[in-house]
């Protein structure tokens, strides 16, 4: 095996199987599960990286090893090293919009849904901000939704590492912060990577997952 991957249940990580299926590279996956009080991931993780997060992944055929955390820079890493494959677009434009979106899944959508989670376990008062808290959401919902109408993937006319970067902020979306039919464009791009076989490939391999 060349890429081994440190996953944890219902995570990020997901988002590296599915791209190594897509890409076609071999892997081995290392399941870890959370804490079931805290939901946190468990100390074992720090011993491969000291922010003991997932996804991590090594590359066993690197000089030395090598040892990657954060999605964003895995997929980056696996496109480059699968030839380009799945990576920006060619055209100009294209590949602005990889990037942009790239970046935005974790820099911009996800931290408001991840406040919505917090928010969600606070008695009494959580429910109260969550309602003040969802306008934010939506304008991002809302910006989603207004680019996929546009094109059939977030860079443009074929699937790209940006909407393998996407699906876990989206996913999340829809159990946390009410995405449904109303955006019809989001929900019918998440329908679309649900049924592709790489996506389904990786759900058998990553075991339980909370938001396909």
């Amino acid at each position: 095996m060349t890429i081994i991957v440190h996953h944890l249940e219902n995570s990020r990580s997901q988002r590296v199987l599915w791209l190594l299926e897509e890409l076609g590279l071999p892997y081995e996956v290392k399941r870890y599960e959370r804490d079931r009080k805290t939901m946190l991931a468990p100390p074992e993780l720090k011993r491969i990286h000291p922010l003991g997060k997932a996804p991590v992944i090594e590359d066993t055929e690197a000089d030395g090893g090598r040892v990657i955390a954060e999605t964003g820079a895995i997929i980056d890493y696996l496109v480059e090293k699968s030839g380009g494959r799945l990576g920006p677009p060619g055209h100009r434009d294209a590949v602005l919009r990889y990037r942009h979106f790239l970046h935005y899944a974790e820099g911009s959508l996800m931290p408001p849904l991840f406040v919505l989670l917090v928010l969600g376990r606070v008695p009494l008062f959580g429910k109260a901000a969550m309602r003040r808290f969802m306008p934010m959401v939506d304008v991002h919902l809302d910006y989603v939704e207004s680019e996929l109408a546009q094109r059939p993937w977030f860079a443009g006319e074929a699937i790209s590492g940006a909407d393998i970067m996407m699906s876990f902020p989206l996913e999340a979306a829809c159990s946390r912060a009410g995405l449904d039919e109303s955006r019809p464009a989001t929900i019918a791009w998440l329908a679309k990577i649900h049924a592709r076989p790489a996506y389904q490939a990786a759900l058998k391999v990553g075991g339980p997952y909370a938001y396909a």
